[in-house]
């Protein structure tokens, strides 16, 4: 393009996509109009300055934004022109730029500056994809109405949607974007519209992988070393054989590890290469050099002086003429996929010794034997300087600080920064994803560090409201949950927000209604009674109210009446030993059970009281990693022993003579029995349960392992045994197992305990008073699909077996009920855990032949599993 000007001639700008190319452009082009009137090098003052051409941004915007001034001089082929034509261009608002020099006269000159602005992206047609999936490629790629039409967001959009189809399996995938201008007089800015045309192909499968020049380990045991890239297979369910370049890259340098772990340290991949097969798959075929096998030699220590050579070597466990492995040597000295492992770096970390390192050095190779040198640098021990947490927007500090474990003068330990994310993780007030320690100012001279923790608050109170009909009639149900609360604050109007938080109480209210019961309880804990140590105080009420059905009515009579109350204290602490993962809890209860009228299979008495006093003692160990909700790592154990007063030993009461009585008129049909045996047989009963005497044994354990990636594995093994003291007096009616269904408990509150089994109807597994033994095993395969701070989502698998029985001498621990299924999980902080599980039951139901083989749904309700 050329203009003419008082006959001079135009200096032009060519256009470039790449900005480190403007200068050599603008100098070049230069040159050119050197041989038509202009000299490269020539300078002239800048009278005017013009802007013109297809813009909508005012002249003096663009003038100003060129940093361009008039009275300036210019040189032609200079850098101000050049940073000129930059800086216009780097604003991604024009599709053209074009300098020219007019109006020359001696040493002065006008410019002038044409422009045409980029075009707005007015519509976006996305074609070959599903309907649902076209917002997601809009919001994607920020294709937006009004949003400037670049050359690379044509690309990027181009690049990002072919990967993103090759990710998932679709190698030959083909996107083409065309733009296309709006014809529209009446609007000045231009417009185009986007067609995005996606054509993904059938996808690839992964046909065979095979090997070349290997000898020394097979195909099956190198394709079993790559982790991501698979092979078609029948019956492969979790990994799928889909080609993603840079997780086939990634698999590659475990080809390589799984050498070095037999020995092979000089193995390496010669080349590899994409076989395209008639039936539409690919085949992969991988070459690679073994060399030798190598064994480790003499390993020396050099620089430790604060720990010997034979307490280093106990930590790397590695002995002369072991097969060389050099994948184990690096997990053996800093191993970075277990933060707490038992390795040289943490074994120096976890002592004070921050600014170690250590490297090992081959020192000699000779006969395939290789001598290392393992150097340590310790350099001092560090002290944290200051500890800081930041992001706490309700919790308040002193709750965070009595978690930590690293404190001001304390020596530096790995080990305790890690402990100390997994108790903020485990309070449920913050994201435990988001929970991030921060080392500052790092001082090897003076051995000093700061750390900031630095969590995000997340909602930690629940409500639960819910209606629905059961037992005959509609049961409503009102639940607040506040798991931050602020007792000291709750005469302070101001802290409602909408209750008083941030000191780490937990207070809870729950009521349920029907027409045939009615139950309401009130808990309350501290988790560090007195403040100064963690001894958690905890109390609950509790008062429930249920009447008999009247057949007739077909209502409940509120002349029958069984009414519950209950109070329980308890009181708990971390333990030191055996290590500090312990914690002991115990706790005394009351519960006073009242009967007016209400005749039950429970005792044969229907009027008259029973009162339950007991003591519980616990103990728990849970060393789960961080995050509540979802653990990756770690386990759970907990054992309890839960017994009342031996009332028989001191009461002289004869309960062998009251049983001999008990059997002897319940020989006799109900129908035949007078009235004085009737009121015998409950003036008996009255006596034996006056005060419930029992003892209550219970084991839980769970160990969580991360299989792949987030992949989680969970056994989990449940015992429990309700027994008597006396024999006479025989197994009390309530602190009962009931087992089978989706775990959820009712109303009673008799101490019954209800057992998760799914597959199976709820309490199916149990007699209609329940058990007096259980045992369950369980296995899950748990894998997340979000776990943001608004809601964690994850799926599971299981499979599960389990039985009660009502006597110990008929317990058998491989007589199981057994079921498999799958379910799906959803924590919201401000709903608590929700979950539904599909379970196919592979046994009979006790006493409903040919039940086997069927399915049941369970809706889970604010319980963790």
């Amino acid at each position: 393009m050329e203009k003419q000007a008082n006959n001079l001639p135009k200096l032009s700008y060519i256009k470039t996509v790449f900005t480190f190319l403007l200068l050599f452009c603008a100098t070049f082009t230069v040159a050119l109009f050197a041989q038509n009137g202009l000299t490269k090098g020539a300078t002239y003052i800048v009278r005017d300055i013009t802007v013109t051409g297809n813009t909508a941004y005012s002249p003096q915007t663009v003038i100003t934004y060129s940093g361009l001034r008039k009275g300036e001089k210019v040189v032609v082929g200079g850098e101000k022109i050049g940073d000129a034509v930059k800086k216009l261009w780097k604003s991604n608002l024009f599709s053209s730029i074009d300098f020219y020099f007019v109006n020359i006269e001696n040493d002065s000159t006008d410019l002038e500056i044409n422009l045409n602005d980029l075009p707005e992206l007015n519509e976006v047609r996305i074609e070959g994809v599903k309907k649902g999936k076209k917002e997601e490629i809009l919001n994607e790629n920020d294709l937006k109405k009004g949003k400037k039409v670049t050359e690379n967001l044509i690309t990027t959009t181009r690049n990002y949607l072919t990967n993103k189809y090759k990710k998932n399996g679709f190698l030959n995938t083909k996107v083409n974007v065309i733009t296309r201008k709006v014809d529209n007089d009446s609007i000045e800015k231009e417009r185009v519209d986007m067609l995005v045309n996606i054509n993904k192909g059938e996808k690839v499968k992964i046909k065979s992988i095979d090997f070349v020049n290997n000898e020394k380990l097979s195909d099956k045991k190198l394709r079993k070393a790559m982790k991501n890239t698979k092979q078609k297979f029948l019956f492969r369910v979790l990994k799928r054989s889909k080609y993603v370049e840079e997780d086939f890259k990634d698999d590659l340098v475990s080809v390589v590890d799984a050498y070095k772990e037999n020995g092979y340290r000089d193995a390496r991949v010669l080349s590899d290469s994409i076989i395209y097969n008639d039936d539409e798959t690919i085949s992969l075929q991988i070459a690679v050099e073994e060399g030798e096998k190598y064994t480790f030699g003499k390993i020396d220590f050099v620089g430790n002086t604060v720990y010997s050579d034979q307490q280093l070597m106990a930590v790397l466990r590695i002995e002369e003429g072991d097969t060389y492995n050099g994948v184990e040597l690096r997990k053996r000295i800093a191993d970075e996929e277990k933060p707490d492992g038992l390795d040289l770096t943490n074994l120096y970390q976890n002592n004070g010794y921050m600014f170690s390192t250590i490297n090992p050095v081959e020192v000699s190779a000779d006969g395939n034997v290789i001598d290392l040198e393992i150097r340590i640098s310790e350099g001092k021990p560090a002290y944290f300087n200051s500890v800081t947490v930041s992001g706490n927007d309700v919790t308040n500090d002193h709750v965070i600080y009595r978690e930590i474990r690293t404190r001001p003068g304390m020596l530096y330990s790995r080990a305790d920064i890690i402990r100390s994310i997994r108790e903020l993780g485990q309070l449920g007030y913050f994201n435990a994803q988001a929970i991030a320690p921060e080392i500052k100012n790092p001082n090897p001279v003076e051995g000093t560090l700061d750390i900031e923790y630095k969590v995000e608050e997340q909602g930690s109170s629940q409500i639960e409201l819910q209606g629905g009909y059961g037992g005959g009639g509609f049961i409503g149900t009102l639940g607040l949950s506040f798991n931050n609360f602020s007792l000291r604050n709750i005469f302070n109007k101001d802290a409602y927000k909408p209750v008083p938080r941030g000191d780490g109480q937990s207070l809870a209210l729950r009521l349920q209604a029907s027409q045939f019961f009615q139950t309401f309880s009130f808990s309350f804990s501290e988790p560090w009674f007195g403040g100064e140590k963690p001894y958690q105080l905890s109390t609950s009420l509790s008062y429930s109210r249920q009447f008999r059905f009247d057949p007739l009515s077909r209502r409940a009579n509120k002349d029958q009446s069984f009414n519950i109350a209950g109070i329980t204290l308890g009181l708990s602490t971390r333990l030191s030993k055996p290590d500090n993962w312990f914690l002991l809890s115990q706790a005394i209860s009351y519960q006073n059970y009242d009967l007016k009228n209400y005749f039950t299979g429970l005792f044969n008495f229907g009027n008259g009281t029973s009162n339950n006093l007991s003591y519980t003692i616990g103990l728990t160990r849970n060393n789960t990693n961080v995050d509540p909700i979802y653990p990756t790592g770690g386990s759970n154990f907990s054992v309890s022993a839960k017994f009342s007063l031996p009332y028989s030993l001191f009461n002289n009461v004869d309960y062998e003579a009251l049983r001999e009585t008990s059997d002897a008129i319940n020989a006799i049909p109900p129908a035949q029995r007078t009235q004085a045996q009737t009121d015998a047989l409950a003036a008996a009963d009255q006596e034996r349960f006056r005060w419930l005497e029992f003892y209550k044994v219970k084991f839980k354990g769970d160990w969580y392992t991360q299989v792949a990636k987030k992949l989680v594995l969970r056994p989990s093994v449940e015992f429990g045994f309700l027994g008597a003291y006396n024999n006479d007096r025989g197994i009390i009616p309530f602190e009962r197992f009931f087992l089978g269904g989706d775990g959820l408990g009712n109303f009673a509150l008799d101490g019954r305990e209800v057992i998760q089994l799914r597959g199976y109807p709820n309490q199916s597994l149990s007699s209609g008073d329940g058990a007096s033994v259980y045992n369950k095993f369980s296995l899950e395969l748990r894998y997340p699909i979000t776990l943001g701070q608004g809601a964690k989502i994850y799926a599971l698998t299981f499979l599960e077996g389990g039985n009660s029985v009502n006597n110990f001498k008929d317990f058998n621990p491989f007589d199981l009920k057994r079921s498999a299924g799958a379910g799906l999980r959803i924590f919201m902080p401000a709903f608590g855990l929700l979950g539904i599980d599909f379970g196919r039951r592979f046994d009979d139901i006790p006493g409903q032949a040919g039940s086997r083989g069927n399915w049941e749904t369970h809706f889970i309700i604010g319980q963790q599993f």
